[in-house]
């Protein structure tokens, strides 16, 4: 159930910044989102800066600055296209690390059917999909599995409380080049107000969640769950934003949640002696 209310968590966000975009646009909503989550964490939990290794720091910057570019490029995506389809073509980046993982050439098979998936969820026959919409998801994808590659690294060596605060800050540097220019004037404080309660959403109450869920569970179904995200996000995107699928976009999503969910099977991953706390494998924030 945690990792359940997790994953609408993440999908609420989204749909609830769309006005927000509307105001300050993806970059300045992702900057704002960002800026707050990483000044709620550090006062959370601030961050463990002696336990940081000179070999971490260009991991912890990659890292970083891997989350501001998908949070930036994931709200342009949802700028343009419907929420449920940027999350469908956006899991082809996790999936596809997760199958790449796996060691095995049949769990290959997974980005295949997904991207089948993606296929009936864009419609491209229709003749009215926004390339660059779907490019923005496909960078936001790229982004998401160099999350979970870097984190799954940096889990082993830093709690994950520990790893968001510093790395959120880096994350809200890196989007400030796309957010300054886009918020400059628009700020107020209705504006910080709502960005405020995303960043409760998510960064902050997403990874409370997930946390908890990870202490209760393996990685490997906590994965697997993690698959239902396109699922929500077609559906938040329905009863929020009124955006209604088409059966064949439904069917497109069902790929891609069970192509999601068979990739994490024999995905489980020994804990590491030296680490400090479980890691998501899948979550990501935007």
């Amino acid at each position: 159930m945690l990792a359940i209310v997790a994953i609408f968590a993440v999908q609420l966000t989204s749909a609830l910044s769309v006005p927000l975009i509307d105001v300050v646009g993806p970059g300045g909503a992702a900057w704002l989102r960002l800026s707050i989550g990483a000044l709620f964490m550090i006062l959370l939990a601030p961050p463990p800066l002696r336990a940081i290794r000179k070999r971490d720091v260009p991991v912890l910057l990659a890292l970083g600055a891997c989350i501001g570019a998908m949070s930036v490029a994931f709200l342009a995506a949802i700028e343009r296209i419907p929420l449920g389809t940027a999350v469908a073509i956006e899991f082809l980046g996790p999936l596809t690390v997760a199958a790449l993982r796996s060691g095995s050439l049949a769990k290959m098979v997974w980005p295949v059917l997904a991207l089948g998936g993606v296929v009936l969820v864009t419609e491209p026959w229709a003749g009215e999909i926004d390339m660059l919409g779907v490019g923005f998801a496909l960078l936001a994808g790229v982004g998401w599995g160099g999350y979970i590659v870097l984190l799954q690294y940096l889990g082993d060596q830093f709690e994950g409380s520990g790893i968001l605060s510093i790395t959120l800050p880096i994350a809200a540097v890196t989007a400030a080049f796309f957010g300054i220019p886009q918020a400059s004037g628009q700020i107020t404080l209705e504006v910080l107000a709502i960005a405020a309660g995303l960043a409760l959403l998510a960064p902050v109450l997403l990874f409370i969640l997930e946390l908890a869920a990870l202490r209760r569970m393996t990685a490997t179904a906590f994965g697997t769950l993690m698959a239902l995200e396109p699922a929500a996000a077609l559906l938040l995107g329905l009863i929020i934003l009124t955006q209604m699928p088409t059966p064949v976009q439904c069917v497109g999503i069902a790929l891609v949640v069970l192509a999601g969910a068979a990739a994490q099977r024999g995905g489980r991953r020994d804990q590491p002696p030296l680490a400090t706390g479980p890691v998501p494998i899948v979550s990501n924030d935007r």
